[in-house]
């Protein structure tokens, strides 16, 4: 069973520190394509940054986001897992927790973010493999 450390792309890990406005932080992912950041304090993991977080913490309060820091509108309180976990513990932690995104860390170091369809992509790929071993396995004359 893969590990997160096998499924991990390099370089897929976008970054804000916490003094940063929202408004940095959004075109931070609007660049990359990619609907949430790690937010750091130095180098060290302290929250995370959605765009659940813009609707529901800055729209929805009508807070200015070139005003407003990612450090008082964060997610904070994370569900992290370990490069050596197995994918499918993940997908559990994820389910569990309702999040769609998951850092991805080894000690104190953040590595990455995977999202639910990362590990969907590993789960559907795993459940090819598994029927053809059985497809051969049943057609085996």
């Amino acid at each position: 069973m893969k590990t997160l450390r096998e499924i991990m792309r390099e370089g897929f890990l976008f970054t804000v520190q916490r003094n940063a406005t929202v408004a940095t932080a959004c075109r931070t992912m609007a660049e990359n394509n990619v609907g949430i950041v790690a937010v750091l304090d130095g180098d060290r993991l302290c929250g995370v940054f959605s765009e659940r977080d813009v609707v529901r913490r800055i729209v929805d309060r009508g807070l200015d986001p070139g005003h407003t820091r990612v450090a008082d509108v964060m997610t904070t309180g994370l569900i992290v897992a370990d490069a050596a976990e197995d994918y499918q513990s993940a997908m559990r932690k994820m389910d569990q927790a309702n999040i769609r995104h998951l850092p991805v860390v080894s000690g104190e170091r953040l590595l990455s973010m995977l999202s639910i369809r990362d590990l969907m992509r590993v789960a559907i790929e795993d459940r090819g493999q598994e029927i053809e071993v059985l497809k051969e396995y049943l057609y085996r004359t």
